[in-house]
């Protein structure tokens, strides 16, 4: 009997250690997941689309009817007279509007594809979507210097209470500068690595999609036709099938085919995320993409065409085992910049094929193989600056050829015209512990650029347009909630969320100049 009672007590005692124990885990866990959060990480939601595509406020998660292309509309509670950062739970009509407060002015909005230039109706209704959801590394910048192009927190020196979240470009002791669209740090262009220019190519035309009601006038304000022109080649342009491209010509006769911005989207700086209205008054943007998949044949070649200003340039891959990137002037006078024999994709195989012209310089991509050339670092060394001159863009080709996935690509473009500092002829140098940044999405960003007074707080003012060390609170790093969705019209709840844009949020300095 002694011994049932001496087990039972054992075994309360065992429950009562059991559940001080649990206890003891929890308070701790909770003790350090506070610490964490207080002093090491913390989750923001976007409230604005400053920075967007890269990251979203309140939008609309638009697909185009037409050619099915998926891209996102930002939303504006002052448009519909709700308080600011708050996202109705019903559909509402499409508007955009620009500024703050009761003068805030509604546009009615006409959202384009980014792709096939086709033009929703006004007055449609869609559910909106919260903005996208950080984890934000706090304090990262007490033991680490800010790097160029890391996408970072900050109060606003103007309104100290509000974070902002903008893209670093300048440091302390630089002098930065946009010209045309560039950030020049010191004088010479700043480069960014090539994950955030991964990050930062914004869709001009994709010919995956295709739509399917070519005749309605709302493309572009025409009906729709494909943009690459054949004129006067064996290019088969879509004919049997409108997403694939195919040449059948001899191996030592050149075709060619030109992108007509007249017909597609042209090259101006325009973001879908943004109220169609601007478009026209946007800047020409010159740094460009041009890509497709093309299978390696014993003989033939394969080629794009990019100018920039005056200038055009030319890349090819001869299928024999040579790449080559070569410059024509005005009078077609064409100049060798650099060639490579190199290690191309077994015969029969498909691989990618890119060439890039940004930031003043030049990459041919094919599978594995890859050359580049630099054509400086400084303003001019690209040529005269014509803004105003709309880039080219071409596809050539000898032999038997197929491509597939083509698409055009532009780069983030700085709006640098109607800024109060750092615009072109403007230099602004900034002093110690003063940083500059810029949001992505430029037409429409308050940033350094734009702000009109003095940071104020911890009983100083800070000199206009920059952003304070003692106001940087860390860095955004991964978009773990990314907009979620609606489960069905009529919930409340958004349960559902966006998988796909759950991603790391790149960053990081800019990569060093390699000269030819």
């Amino acid at each position: 009997m002694a011994g049932k009672q001496k087990k039972k007590h054992k075994e309360k005692v065992d429950k009562a250690e059991s559940f001080f124990k649990t206890a003891e885990w929890l308070i701790t866990a909770f003790a350090v997941t506070l610490v964490f959060i207080v002093f090491e990480m913390q989750a923001y939601t976007i409230p604005t689309g400053s920075m967007a595509d890269t990251l979203r406020g309140a939008h609309f998660r638009l697909r185009c009817p037409e050619c099915g292309y998926r891209y996102d509309y930002g939303f504006s509670p002052q448009a519909y007279g709700l308080r600011t950062n708050s996202t109705p739970g019903y559909n509402v009509p499409l508007k955009w509007s620009q500024g703050d407060g009761p003068s805030v002015k509604a546009f009615p909005s006409q959202p384009r594809c980014p792709s096939c230039g086709f033009y929703l109706q006004t007055g449609q209704k869609f559910p909106v979507v919260k903005g996208d959801r950080i984890f934000v590394a706090k304090c990262i910048y007490q033991f680490t210097e800010p790097q160029r192009w890391d996408v970072i927190v900050f109060k606003n020196p103007l309104e100290p209470r509000i974070n902002y979240i903008k893209r670093l470009v300048a440091k302390p002791g630089e002098t930065v500068e946009i010209i045309d669209g560039d950030i020049y740090i010191d004088g010479e262009i700043a480069r960014k690595p090539a994950k955030v220019q991964e990050e930062l190519w914004m869709c001009v035309y994709d010919n995956d999609y295709q739509p399917a009601n070519p005749e309605k006038s709302q493309f572009n304000g025409h009906t729709w036709r494909q943009p690459f022109r054949n004129i006067e080649s064996n290019w088969d342009v879509g004919t049997t099938d409108p997403t694939l491209f195919r040449l059948d010509s001899s191996a030592d006769e050149t075709h060619t085919i030109y992108y007509d911005p007249r017909v597609g989207n042209d090259f101006r700086a325009t973001y879908a995320y943004d109220v169609s209205a601007s478009y026209r008054a946007m800047p020409l943007c010159s740094d460009l993409m041009v890509r497709f998949f093309a299978e390696r044949k014993e003989s033939g070649m394969i080629g794009a065409g990019l100018s920039k200003y005056r200038t055009r340039y030319r890349a090819r891959v001869d299928f024999g085992g040579q790449m080559l990137i070569e410059s024509l002037d005005e009078e077609d006078t064409a100049t060798e910049l650099v060639r490579k024999d190199v290690s191309l994709p077994e015969t029969g195989q498909i691989a990618e094929f890119r060439f890039i012209n940004v930031d003043h310089k030049l990459t041919l991509e094919y599978g594995d193989a890859k050359i580049e050339y630099d054509l400086g670092v400084l303003a001019n060394d690209a040529g005269e600056r014509l803004i105003r001159t709309m880039p080219q863009v071409t596809i050539f080709g000898a032999g038997q050829i197929e491509l597939s996935h083509i698409g055009i690509f532009r780069d983030i473009h700085y709006i640098s015209d109607r800024i109060l500092r750092a615009a072109e002829g403007d230099p602004f140098t900034l002093e110690e512990d003063e940083f500059f940044a810029c949001g992505d999405n430029s037409p429409f960003s308050a940033d350094c650029r734009l702000w009109n007074g003095p940071g104020i707080g911890n009983g100083r003012e800070y000199r206009p347009g920059t952003v304070p060390r003692d106001y940087l609170i860390g860095k955004a790093f991964f978009v773990y909630w990314p907009g979620p969705a609606k489960a069905w019209d009529n919930s409340k709840l958004r349960l559902i969320p966006y998988v796909s844009g759950m991603k790391r949020i790149t960053g990081g300095n800019e990569p060093k100049h390699d000269r030819q």
